[in-house]
């Protein structure tokens, strides 16, 4: 008995006379705060790759760039290569919306004009710079060209239901997979050829911001030939 009130004792008890809850610790992190989160890791991943190769870089180098531990890291993404995920997956959803509220006969290039060179699109905005050099990173490393590629085979689907949805299709019609196809190959070439034709050079943004619109409206021009 003189145990079981020892025992007792010590319980933290409630107006009510039920034991009190404990602190559950931190609370959980928001969607929000996780998104930011993958993005910094991202972020000061490519720039490690960037000044010292895919090789050289650490799990332990990432978390430490942005204050974190590798534990985190890996919490966010399976491999280093994959950190660069959230760059090159940015702005799908808005091109897809885009997509799917084009109206009927508006040609791509118009379409897109001033969309994909705002802040959403992965080669504009404060990322624009950073992405560039990690596209151009691609030619020479296979994990990074691997993420890149599975961005686009990701997106592919995104678009391909859009399109069939502005056209009041079902959404495995053949015809706006094929359409979607045809429109994902256009974005990601003109992606490349950017980067990979401002590789020596370092113009202002709005110098930049041109000549992405420009390289982006040419491709989505010919890919308009496609996508009726």
């Amino acid at each position: 008995m003189t145990a079981a009130r020892g025992s007792t004792s010590r319980l933290k008890t409630s107006p009510v006379g039920r034991p009190a809850e404990r602190p559950m610790g931190r609370p959980p992190l928001t969607e929000e705060r996780k998104a930011e989160i993958r993005l910094e890791i991202a972020r000061a991943a490519v720039d490690l790759f960037v000044t010292q190769g895919v090789a050289a870089t650490t799990g332990e180098q990432i978390g430490a760039a942005v204050g974190v531990s590798a534990r985190t890291v890996w919490r966010y993404f399976p491999s280093k290569e994959s950190c660069v995920s959230p760059l090159f997956s940015a702005g799908i959803d808005m091109i897809a919306d885009r997509l799917r509220r084009r109206r009927p006969g508006q040609p791509l290039d118009e379409l897109f004009d001033s969309e994909l060179a705002d802040e959403k699109h992965v080669l504009a905005g404060p990322d624009r710079a950073t992405v560039g050099a990690l596209v151009r990173l691609t030619r020479t490393e296979p994990g990074l060209r691997a993420i890149w590629l599975q961005t686009y085979d990701e997106a592919e689907p995104a678009f391909a239901r859009a399109l069939a949805e502005r056209a009041g299709l079902p959404a495995d019609d053949l015809r706006p997979t094929i359409q979607a196809a045809i429109f994902n190959a256009a974005l990601r070439a003109a992606v490349e050829h950017y980067a990979w034709h401002t590789a020596d050079t370092d113009p202002d943004r709005a110098t930049a911001e041109a000549e992405l619109t420009a390289t982006l409206r040419s491709a989505l021009g010919v890919a308009a030939e496609g996508v009726a």
